[in-house]
């Protein structure tokens, strides 16, 4: 019987009330046994459990249970895979059923401003439509085992550095079109049992207090119904929380900020009817939990190893092949690098999971009888090389037929709770891949990181293989790709750039410690690099396979549509190699309509297909008016221009394989009030003004005898076009064409026609 949760909170005390606004503990929620209501545990994500049976701990110091290590995201982007991370979200509900795990704390879906934030690995894309596609699919997934996700961390913690206080200082246009995406899809698609407030400010004000976050925009235009849970410790004010539409504080403040909710009640400082909406949201994943318990799933941490395996092996990215993979049967070849035989597969802090057993490459080809030796070479920790272990690693490259060296970021590197403080490999490891580059030159590089990485030596491999951190399955699923019995098929959800400096937030990313100005705009990674024409070392959506893939026959189901319509796209891929495969058809949007300050294109679809050797599929992707819209501040909502539009598929975002034209009509109007600072330029372009200011030119300047309000008789056209289009109204004053009181009767009757629209 479902539980009548109004009725139940009519019932409880204020007392209760304001307890159950708080946690029992580090993980539990509060139960009021008098009235039937339970407590229910939360653990940390997103990639595994990291339940801790007894006691707790934030940051992932104490011991939890054994539990599967998935690909952590940002290896499960890479997939570019919605079913993949739908299967990956139900895997772990039903782990959480079997644990008895009401909330798992996930997916995170943070935009990567930058490659130097610690947390990284644990974050989807740079991308926003990417990351909420795939955030939602996760949670679709883990919901539908009964289990609520904890969409984390809104918003804007996109550093770890002063990430308890900074605030992050964002234009509206880009906190809704980069960072507040993400979030905005997960929610309306995948609707999550609780959203997680980030610790930072935006914009002065702490997000946990923030009620234009978490009621204006969050509740009101997204129309999110579930319950909001603090970062753990990133309560501020527990009252103006409250009066934001912060729901949960977690951990449990010893009952501190319970006694503060009841004294600003009782004070009449704060509604209690705010207090029982709170309560009623918490119930709701409360009781969908535990109404829907199944108590006899199993915990089968073999099977879910096996998928661990399966998932990596669809998530790794080959980034260069020049022939040399996969490796050949009967092939002498040599692994090099301490992460061959213990691989880094996740990283460090809250998400840390104490995975059942950890497979390492060395080990999976033993087992497989390949002719395969080892030499460590450099160490999976720390920044050292002995000369006698690189002479010995050189050595052993030169005896065989071919070296994979094992290279990565150490823990230390990169880890919740501080920002990588560069983009380079260890020096050990680039110093090391420079000298067996130099002779072997059939040698492939397995990159195990949670981010993007220098790669200095790139261009003198025969093959880069991207894992990230691959979960526990790994080394078995880098075994599989390097041998050919998976063919890679992972593309990169984030940029390489060729350096650290060419970031676009790089001038600004981390701030004073109070501050960080997020100064690129919606500039972040390919929409940066594609602008400014930047060469980088791999593009966005970038990835190789054993396969070749071709596209043909793109088409629109019609050449236009309007404000509430769909455009359905179609196309044809062929795999033409000699391998099965799976291929990523992405799809962007350009804007053709001149307008000012956008992206030269935006990914907008992406699906992905399975195809046998001489095997084609059509492969059909929907658009609508919000894929061609940008925010506009001034109108509120978000528009698209009317006029031409590309739309464009690619194989990566700096390799489009075909493009196709549609148009773009619209009813809908920007604000617009005529000043004397607004040029003529800016009245011609829109079509309300347009008519009356074009009709007084040609009048006005006829009368007049003259033209070009007064440039020099040898300006060339265009010139004297630019002039005039850049002149404000106030200037036809000083150039005797309107008086004063002309001008402001002119502005009068511009501004009625805007009205009038």
């Amino acid at each position: 019987m479902k539980t009548d949760i109004k009725k139940l909170v009519s019932e409880m005390t204020l007392e209760e009330k304001a307890g159950l606004c708080s946690g029992l503990d580090f993980w539990h929620t509060k139960p009021v046994e008098r009235l039937g209501i339970p407590a229910v545990m939360m653990s940390d994500g997103p990639h595994g459990l990291r339940k801790q049976e007894v006691g707790g701990d934030h940051l992932g110091m104490g011991e939890s249970i054994k539990a599967t290590c998935f690909p952590a995201a940002c290896a499960t982007a890479s997939s570019f895979d919605e079913e993949l991370l739908t299967r990956l979200g139900d895997a772990l509900g039903r782990q959480c059923q079997a644990k008895d795990l009401a909330v798992l704390l996930g997916p995170g879906a943070n935009i990567k401003r930058s490659p130097l934030c610690g947390r990284n690995f644990e974050y989807i894309s740079e991308d926003p439509y990417l990351a909420g596609k795939l955030a939602a699919a996760w949670i679709r997934g883990l919901q539908s085992r009964h289990v609520g996700a904890s969409l984390k961390h809104f918003a804007c913690n996109n550093q770890e550095f002063s990430r308890m206080g900074c605030s992050s200082e964002v234009d509206e246009r880009t906190l809704r079109e980069i960072y507040l995406t993400p979030f905005e899809i997960a929610v309306k698609e995948g609707k999550p049992a609780t959203v997680m407030c980030a610790y930072n400010k935006i914009n002065g004000t702490f997000c946990s207090e923030n009620k234009w976050l978490l009621s204006d925009i969050l509740r009101n235009q997204w129309g999110f119904e579930g319950a909001v849970v603090t970062d753990w410790g990133a309560a501020a004010d527990r009252v103006r929380g409250i009066q934001a539409g912060e729901d949960l504080e977690m951990p449990d403040s010893g009952g501190e900020n319970d006694a503060l909710i009841v004294k600003a009640v009782r004070e009449g400082k704060l509604d209690e009817k705010l207090v029982d909406r709170a309560v009623e949201n918490i119930l709701k994943f409360v009781f969908a939990y535990t109404e829907n318990r199944t108590s006899d799933e199993p915990y089968d941490l073999e099977k879910y190893h096996a998928l661990a395996v399966e998932m990596e092996t669809e998530c790794a990215v080959l980034l260069e092949n020049n022939g040399v993979l996969p490796l050949k049967s009967g092939q002498r070849v040599v692994y090099i690098g301490a992460y061959a035989q213990a691989p880094r597969y996740q990283g460090s802090g809250s998400s840390r999971v104490n995975a059942a057993r950890v497979s390492s490459a060395l080990e999976t080809a033993g087992k497989k009888g390949r002719d395969v030796t080892y030499v460590q070479g450099f160490p999976g920790e720390g920044d050292e090389l002995s000369e006698e272990e690189l002479q010995r690693a050189v050595d052993a490259a030169k005896d065989a037929d071919a070296a994979v060296i094992f290279a990565g970021l150490p823990d230390s590197f990169e880890s919740e709770g501080f920002d990588r403080e560069h983009m380079r490999l260890p020096d050990c490891q680039n110093r090391l891949i420079e000298a067996v580059t130099a002779v072997q030159p059939n040698t492939a590089v397995v990159l195990h990181n949670g981010a993007s990485v220098e790669c200095p030596w790139a261009d003198k491999t025969a093959a880069i293989l991207e894992m990230y951190l691959g979960g526990e399955g790994v080394g078995e699923a880098a075994d599989a790709l390097l041998w050919g019995e998976a063919n890679p098929s992972g593309h990169l959800a984030e940029t390489f750039p060729m350096k650290l400096e060419d970031n676009p937030s790089y001038l600004n990313f981390g701030g004073d410690g109070k501050k960080v100005r997020y100064a690129e705009g919606i500039y972040v990674g390919y929409r940066y690099y594609d602008k400014k024409k930047m060469p980088v070392r791999w593009a966005f959506g970038h990835g190789l396979s054993y396969t070749e893939f071709t596209y043909s026959n793109l088409r629109t189901d019609r050449e236009s549509f309007g404000d509430g319509g769909r455009l359905t796209v179609s196309v044809d891929v062929t795999n033409v190699g000699a391998m099965a495969g799976r291929e990523a058809v992405q799809l962007y949007v350009s804007d053709l309509t001149g307008t000012p300050n956008r992206p030269v294109k935006e990914l907008k679809g992406f699906k992905k297909v399975h195809l046998e050797p001489g095997e084609t599929k059509t492969v059909t992707l929907e658009l609508d008016d919000r894929s061609l819209s940008y925010y506009d501040p001034d109108l509120h909502d978000w528009y698209a221009p009317g006029g031409e539009y590309a739309v464009l598929i690619g194989h990566a975002s700096n390799d489009i394989r075909l493009e196709t034209r549609v148009r773009f009509t619209t009813r809908k109007l920007l604000p617009f009030t005529v000043t004397s600072a607004t040029t003529v330029g800016e009245l011609l372009a829109d079509p309300r003004t347009k008519p009356v200011v074009g009709a007084f030119l040609a009048e006005r300047l006829a009368r007049r005898g003259h033209t070009d309000l007064g440039t020099s008789s040898g300006a060339d056209e265009k010139s004297r076009n630019d002039m005039m289009y850049a002149m404000p109204l106030k200037s036809m004053v000083s150039f005797h064409v309107l008086t004063h009181d002309g001008m402001v009767e002119f502005m009068g009757r511009l501004n009625e026609a805007v009205q009038k629209g």
